[in-house]
């Protein structure tokens, strides 16, 4: 694995350049196009620059398909629900099928609402163990925390050696319930992207770069491509 990084200006670069680089690698494939979205400020304004009249027309919204990486155990409407900020960004402002939008669900227990996602994936996966050869994912998004967490894989949580399941619950590192993919499944992506901003973040992008093992972040190991969409803050620290 050789990651690509590529450092914008600040983060209204970053998105911009993000929203090219998905247009592009949508428009280059054939079929169905999944993205594994992720959670933040800033992938929120890369999903705004998507329902941009630049991006609009270009993104070939009738072949994609739409996942979470991550989300909270709200209801679709909570301020925190990461569905919700999806939507109000992107998802109603352009023109993708309703059936093409796949939220995590909310109803049950958590475990049982993560059952319901495994069993979708797997459904269209199609087979029983992902391969790498055949990638579940075209692009998935991910985010890093300040404490070293992507998607919601934090430090000293179980889930972080889970690798039979493919989405799983995660009660206790938040106030909140979880959901989050796995290794597995976050891995089985033709290509994994980081966005990363704000100097805060700018030592434990390092060590995840240097795929130090300690932080959730640094275990991540694609099989398909890896690139670290950064700014410059933080890059520098500054």
């Amino acid at each position: 694995m050789n990651p690509a990084v590529e450092v914008l200006d600040d983060r209204e670069a970053l998105a911009r350049r993000v929203a090219g680089w998905l247009v592009e690698r949508a428009m280059a494939s054939s079929g169905q196009f999944r993205i594994a979205l992720s959670g933040g400020s800033t992938p929120k304004r890369l999903y705004e620059h998507l329902a941009l009249a630049t991006w609009l027309d270009r993104m070939p919204w009738p072949r994609i398909d739409l996942f979470w990486g991550d989300e909270r155990f709200v209801p679709p409407y909570h301020p925190d629900s990461n569905y919700r900020m999806a939507r109000a960004a992107m998802i109603e402002r352009v023109p993708i099928p309703v059936d093409q939008v796949h939220p995590m669900p909310w109803e049950g227990t958590p475990d049982e609402a993560a059952a319901l996602y495994e069993d979708l994936l797997r459904s269209l996966y199609g087979e029983a163990k992902l391969a790498p050869e055949q990638p579940l994912f075209d692009v998935t998004l991910v985010g890093l925390g300040e404490d070293g967490h992507t998607a919601s894989l934090f430090p000293g949580t179980a889930v972080l050696d889970e690798r039979e399941g493919w989405v799983r619950a995660v009660i206790g590192a938040k106030p909140e319930p979880r959901f989050t993919l796995t290794y597995p499944t976050l891995e089985g992506s033709a290509a994994v992207a980081f966005l990363v901003t704000g100097r805060a973040k700018a030592e434990m992008l390092r060590r995840a770069r240097r795929g130090d093992t300690a932080l959730p972040a640094g275990r991540l190991r694609p099989h398909g491509e890896l690139v670290w969409f950064v700014d410059r803050a933080a890059e520098t620290g500054e």
